[in-house]
């Protein structure tokens, strides 16, 4: 029997979904297969699920036969047809963590190297701060092939073997799981990979190598990388990004055969220097990251998700050495300079002296801008100035409270969306926001809506090819178009609003209707909470200056929103005409060019007649040579990276 249907599911068959129809699809006896165009494949392998690459909107057909077919159908196209109803949506699902994407980029005031000089190697300042210490490499070895020819009498304990390897990974990985001390994300991943190993088609495609005579780690690799090819030639960034596990699922189970495991970073020393090729987001927040001196990576840019993460927590980093970064594989000893984006393999004497010379000053500074961490900064008339942190995550609430932070100038909801492989419930979003709010009470908490485009893709979201994703659908445009994706997260805020001083601004305005809309959808939300019974609170809605458009027409917003909170990254961009991503314009993509100086000092003016609060959530409010500057525009919150705060706090109190 069979039917088709078109797929009503917003994420596609990616992941989460996938998992769920394959654990539907294994509940009955039927053989069971699903065909888009001229492919089917078995509706039981969430990886030949995926591979089909079914997104919304396609039109499939399902095909069952068995004793419950008719039961098998009507459940599975139930599922495709309304994905909410057939399913328990806190059904517990594994979900893959998407491929590093960039959010927000933060780009230092210098973020390429000077001209090499003898001892130094030239990279890219992705994070200011000097440090020497023990290098620390890691380089996780490649796994080679035997590509020994098995005996026939061979071939039954070669696959014992191989089956034994992958349960020991399974094994591993369900421990793993019932930790205690294991972040959701992490288990969510942990979950995602241990799918991959139990999945029919990475295991049939190995054993069945075994089968024709090839060893178990040979077979293994080369079924990894069949798989993973597959994914790969995919035109979809998304999948692209699943070959990534389908390797790491290989590398553990060939690891198991040999009787080995992968090097970790729990074992990295303390002040160690750390030294990568490559290490992902992920990776890197799981690390111990109060040990680490510094970073320093082959690849990686200023604006990466790495640099981002080592801003936030004050760790010097130059990344993007390209080749050069395997000249460090065993060198001793490394000086990083995060500033200059220079590092020196192995130190002489002098260059020595004068980093711990400037280490010491550095941790003088530092200690001298503890004084300033409680101090409340106001101007010469007594107005106060809130210098808030920027935040991506509620792990990093403790780095910024411990900077003195004054509450949250920009919370970044994208990173929520991004490192799960589903759109995030209501629920879950509730609780994240709500906890932001009770740590950093009675402070004020501004959240960014989600601000995503083409440029940036996540789960759940089909989004349109786009020559200049820059200027596409993204932010307020897409939250507008997709009420499904963007109503979830009003909701939430609005319960959330009941635990603190919520702030809600919306990305990428450039034009006054944008906020009604939005309002009448908070409104609609409001309804539909107290209707239900659920409590809910009030929130000041602001915009991000971040458009020229939004910059003309500043008069007309500030009577619409409650404050105005400029983001110097996309202004700056925009203003200049310069791709801030394309190191070719670099030198044309600075604040403090004069059009965009005028843009804030025009925003400003705009907000301040209007009696609204205007401030600053670009890195750009760090920048010790311009935040005197924005002070006497009349800005009076000024938001950064955590490392930041003391330091411009100090700079705030001795204006005059």
């Amino acid at each position: 029997m069979e039917r088709s249907t078109i797929v009503r599911v917003h994420e596609g068959l990616h992941a989460r979904p996938a998992t769920r129809f394959v654990k539907l699809a294994k509940s009955f006896e039927s053989d069971i297969e699903i065909a888009k165009a001229d492919k089917s494949v078995s509706a039981k392998s969430s990886v030949k699920l995926m591979l089909l690459g079914v997104k919304e909107n396609d039109t499939v057909t399902v095909r069952a036969k068995g004793a419950d077919a008719i039961e098998a159908l009507e459940a599975l196209i139930g599922y495709l047809e309304n994905p909410l109803s057939g399913l328990d949506e806190n059904a517990d699902a594994p979900v893959v963590a998407s491929a590093p994407a960039s959010v927000d980029p933060i780009v230092p005031a210098v973020s390429l190297a000077e001209p090499e000089e003898t001892g130094f190697i030239a990279g890219i300042a992705a994070s200011e701060g000097v440090a020497i210490g023990e290098a620390y490499p890691f380089f996780p070895p490649e796994i080679s092939a035997d590509n020994r020819t098995l005996k026939t009498s061979e071939i039954s304990a070669e696959l014992a073997r191989f089956h034994d390897a992958v349960a020991h990974v399974q094994q591993r990985m369900d421990a793993e799981l019932k930790a205690d001390n294991l972040a959701e994300s992490d288990r969510g991943i942990i979950a995602a990979l241990k799918d991959i190993a139990a999945d029919e088609t990475l295991l049939d495609e190995a054993t069945g190598l075994i089968r024709g005579g090839l060893d178990a780690l040979s077979a293994m690799l080369g079924a990894s990388a069949a798989v993973a090819r597959q994914f790969s030639e995919i035109d979809d960034p998304y999948l692209n990004a699943r070959a990534d596990d389908v390797q790491a699922v290989g590398r553990q189970i060939c690891l198991a055969l040999l009787g080995q495991q992968d090097i970790s970073l729990e074992a990295l020393p303390d002040g160690a220097i750390l030294i990568a090729e490559d290490i992902g987001a992920w990776d890197f927040a799981r690390a111990p990251l109060k040990k680490i001196g510094a970073i320093v990576c082959g690849h990686g840019g200023a604006t990466s998700h790495v640099a981002i993460i080592a801003r936030t927590h004050g760790i010097p980093a130059v990344l993007g050495l390209g080749k050069a970064v395997h000249q460090l594989k065993d060198v001793k000893q490394i000086a990083v300079d995060g500033s200059k984006g220079r590092v020196a393999p192995d130190p002489d004497d002098v260059i020595c002296a004068d980093f711990k010379q400037r280490i010491a000053d550095a941790k003088a500074e530092k200690q001298a801008l503890e004084a300033y961490r409680t101090m409340i900064p106001q101007r010469a008339d007594g107005t106060v100035i809130e210098v808030a942190a920027n935040l991506g995550a509620l792990e990093e609430i403790e780095v910024a409270q411990a900077a003195g932070a004054m509450g949250v100038g920009l919370f970044r909801t994208e990173l929520l969306f991004m490192k799960h492989m589903h759109l995030p419930s209501e629920d879950m979003q509730t609780e994240t926001y709500s906890a932001l709010l009770k740590a950093f009470a009675p402070y004020p908490v501004i959240v960014r809506t989600l601000d995503i485009g083409g440029d940036k893709p996540i789960a759940g979201i089909e989004f349109p090819q786009e020559e200049n994703p820059f200027l596409g659908w993204r932010g307020i445009r897409m939250c507008l178009d997709r009420p499904d994706i963007f109503k979830p997260q009003l909701r939430a805020l609005l319960r959330s609003a009941v635990h603190g001083q919520l702030k809600v601004m919306l990305p990428m305005i450039s034009d006054v209707a944008e906020i009604r809309a939005t309002k009448a959808l908070i409104e609609t939300c409001r309804q539909e909470l107290l209707s239900e019974g659920k409590a809910c609170g009030q929130f000041d809605l602001g915009v991000m200056i971040e458009t020229p458009a939004a910059v003309f027409a500043a008069q007309q917003l500030a009577q619409e929103a409650a404050f105005f909170s400029i983001g110097t990254n996309d202004l700056t961009q925009y203003v200049m005409a310069a791709d801030r991503l394309n190191p070719t314009v670099a030198k044309l993509n600075d604040v403090s060019h004069l059009a965009v100086m005028a843009a804030i000092e025009m925003t400003a003016k705009a907000g301040i007649e209007a009696g609204i609060m205007v401030g600053m959530c670009g890195e750009a409010a760090a920048r010790p040579d311009l935040i005197a500057e924005f002070i006497r525009m009349g800005l009076t919150e000024l938001s950064m990276s955590p490392a930041s705060i003391p330091r411009a706090k100090k700079l705030i109190s001795e204006l005059k």
